[in-house]
């Protein structure tokens, strides 16, 4: 088999995983492991995070295995399957407010980037998260402008802190 091969197999089973967008059972199941294990930071490389969030219905607390992506000094979450996926609509319910995992717990705010300013950034992601690459229509060698061209589909969150300070 050769290597092209191969890639179009791997590339066709990620994304079958994400049937209209929506993880199916495997994906959940596999989810809900990655999420546990980058939650205590085992066995994971730093970038990998769990991303735990308020559900806008039920309350609950919702996590999920993302991949941090450093760029220029800043922490950034970047959504794979676009705007309409249930963990960005979660965030924005939450004003931002979330908590993300790897070893140890961090409350954080995200907030949302301008899509005119997010390219450098997908690129940046793609480089990072090779498992979302068959998610987006660009590839991570693509033009400036292809990146642009697609930046609104896709969302951005810049994280910052959100620890309150300390009463003496």
């Amino acid at each position: 088999m050769t290597s092209d091969h191969h890639n179009e197999m791997l590339y066709r089973l990620k994304r079958s995983m994400y049937p209209n967008n929506r993880p199916n059972r495997a994906a959940r199941v596999l989810n809900r492991i990655s999420a546990a294990q980058f939650g205590v930071g085992f066995l994971a490389p730093r970038r990998a995070v769990t991303l735990q969030v308020a559900g806008r219905h039920s309350g609950r607390t919702i996590s999920l295995p993302l991949v941090l992506v450093n760029h220029q000094g800043e922490r950034y979450l970047v959504s794979m399957l676009g705007e309409d996926v249930n963990w960005v609509r979660n965030v924005r319910a939450a004003g931002g407010r979330a908590v993300l995992r790897h070893g140890r717990s961090e409350p954080v705010r995200l907030v949302e980037v301008d899509p005119a300013l997010r390219a450098p950034i997908l690129r940046r992601y793609l480089e990072l998260a090779p498992g979302a690459r068959p998610h987006m229509p660009v590839d991570r060698n693509s033009s400036d402008e292809a990146f642009a061209a697609v930046a609104d589909r896709y969302p951005v969150f810049r994280v910052t802190s959100d620890r309150q300070p300390t009463q003496h």
